[in-house]
């Protein structure tokens, strides 16, 4: 399956993930350097706090991370932070002032109390949120913080802000800005931190096979994603109301208080574009800047989405198909019909009769699996070289070892076999932000719609949001009113909205609905590939996006840069 966490968020590939015996070290390095940013865990600020009122934290959620800051995996090593009782009330949250500590390499890290529930905010447990900093490099030109989300939903902000230095922002921002990344609510070094299921079990859950054709499939799909709404209830039930991105939004304005600021200054990539579009929608007049890059689409439905993503991701294989036609070693057929029939064959067969895998620990090559190995590479040009030896090497060896490792880093599976809680987060936040139906044809026919549109992905994107159909929570729509046509409130200054045309994850009319729904909203467009645009290699976006957060210059909307 291609699940909810990985569909919205921009991705990054570990190069150190990758099989040294199916890859050259030297070709891999130079293939991944534009696209390399660490995932996994939180990555510090992970002392436990010292008390709050009423519950701790992890009380609530027997999965809750540890002391340690928790969630599996390697990160750098940090100092404690030292956080006295959360807040009693919701001014008192609002009063708070970072204490920031030295912990990692220049980087300065601190944590964030902020209520579970904002309309009873002392009423019960609090969440404690790590934070991190990168400071300004020209303090005498430094403008304010610039507070960052990578994605997801479930991706770390605090690992995003780490690859501060490696090629995420440019020089120019680096020197005015403080670069500012935390972990939302749930996410890896958030205390408690949402865990439904254990590494074994989401092992078994992402190799299901979710383009179901028999009675059989389908009854096992449907099986599988019950029994993971059914763990997260009973490891999570008292945490997962309060996981929503209107909360988490409200999270970045109690952040923007305790950082000393009047107004908000914000870069959200894919689903951060939700979170961003969230606090405009409650806070219009509290926002400086923001920037949208890769923007959802305010207005359709969860089972919408799945499709045209899936639309979009068919769209970047035709354009990776017709690329890898003029490759040498190419073993697809030149055209998307006869290339989808033949992946689609592999992969059919995969699920009867794994290929090879030599990847030791690994998940097995089967169809499940190697789509979302594909779906992944699709997420930047970048790594189309890697798909297409992966490709080769699945169709002419029965080796599979690539195409899973891709997955693997899609899913944020460390090389241990544990995992983040991306997946974790992201199902919960995608079921309770948009409305998902409850009957089984309803999404029967949602998938025979998407089989039609967009054959390769389709039933897999729809299939993959099915826990949604058992989920203990009923959905607390985000940016209510946008699908019934309204627009955000008046008050904010001009938001900057960056679309790919190309884009195979949230697709450019997704940018095009978000800035109209905005008021007001400035569209930017690239005629590029892969997901998200800024720092992907264009200097005409890049110098737009710059300009606007230094010096709050749009381009003119509708602008596409080439």
């Amino acid at each position: 399956m291609i699940p909810a966490t990985a569909r919205l968020r921009p991705f990054r590939l570990s190069a150190a993930r990758l099989s040294a015996a199916r890859l050259s070290a030297a070709r891999l390095t130079a293939s991944l350097l534009a696209v390399t940013l660490v995932l996994g865990v939180s990555a510090g600020c992970t002392a436990a706090p010292s008390g709050s009122h009423g519950s701790s934290p992890a009380q609530g959620n027997p999965s809750a991370s540890n002391a340690a800051g928790g969630a599996t995996g390697t990160g750098p090593a940090q100092p404690p932070v030292t956080q006295g009782p959360s807040p009693m009330t919701l001014a008192g949250f609002y009063a708070q002032r970072l204490t920031w500590v030295p912990c990692d390499n220049g980087f300065q890290c601190a944590r964030l109390w902020v209520p579970f529930d904002y309309a009873h905010p002392g009423a019960g447990p609090a969440f404690s949120l790590p934070v991190i900093k990168l400071p300004a490099a020209q303090p005498a030109q430094r403008i304010g913080p610039l507070v960052i989300n990578p994605g997801g939903p479930g991706g770390s902000g605090l690992q995003y802000a780490l690859a501060a230095r490696s090629g995420e922002f440019t020089a120019a921002v680096r020197d005015r800005f403080d670069i500012v990344g935390f972990d939302p609510r749930g996410v890896g070094g958030s205390q408690p931190s949402l865990r439904c299921m254990t590494s074994r079990q989401l092992d078994a859950y992402f190799t299901v096979n979710e383009a179901p054709v028999t009675a059989a499939q389908l009854s096992a799909a449907e099986s599988a994603n019950q029994a993971y709404a059914q763990a997260c209830t009973r490891s999570a039930r008292a945490l997962l109301p309060y996981l929503g991105t209107t909360a988490a939004a409200r999270d970045m304005d109690v952040l923007r208080a305790a950082l000393g600021q009047s107004k908000l200054t914000f870069l959200g990539k894919s689903y951060g574009t939700v979170l961003g579009a969230s606090y405009v929608q409650q806070f219009p007049r509290r926002v400086r800047a923001l920037v949208l890059d890769g923007a959802v689409a305010p207005q359709a439905t969860g089972l919408d989405l799945d499709i045209a993503q899936a639309q979009g991701f068919t769209v970047a294989f035709g354009q990776f198909v017709t690329w890898c036609a003029s490759q040498r070693g190419c073993r697809l057929p030149g055209t998307l019909p006869q290339a989808t029939q033949q992946v689609s064959a592999l992969l059919t067969r995969a699920n009867t009769r794994p290929l090879a895998s030599e990847l030791p620990g690994g998940q097995p090559a089967n169809g499940a699996m190697m789509l979302l190995g594909i779906a992944a590479a699709l997420y930047s040009k970048s790594t189309w070289t890697i798909l297409k030896d992966g490709l080769s090497q699945a169709l002419m060896s029965g080796d599979g070892s690539v195409l899973v490792e891709l997955a693997d880093s899609l899913v944020q599976r460390n090389p241990d076999g544990s995992y983040s809680n991306l997946s974790d987060v992201g199902t919960a936040v995608d079921c309770l932000d948009r409305p998902w139906p409850r009957s089984i044809p309803a999404w029967q026919a949602a998938a025979a719609r998407a089989a039609k549109a967009a054959p390769l992905f389709g039933p897999t994107l729809v299939y993959g949001s099915l826990p949604c159909a058992y989920w203990p929570v009923p959905s607390q729509p985000v940016l209510s009113g946008a699908s019934s046509g309204g627009t955000a409130p008046a008050g904010a200054p001009p938001v900057l909205v960056v679309g790919d045309l190309h884009d195979p994850a949230t697709p450019y009319g997704w940018a095009v609905a978000l800035a109209r729904w905005l008021h007001p909203g400035v569209l930017l467009g690239w005629n590029g590939e892969g997901h998200t645009s800024y720092m992907q290699g264009s200097g005409c976006v890049d110098n737009a996006v710059d300009a606007y957060l230094i010096s709050l210059r749009t381009p003119a909307n509708g602008t596409v840069c080439p």
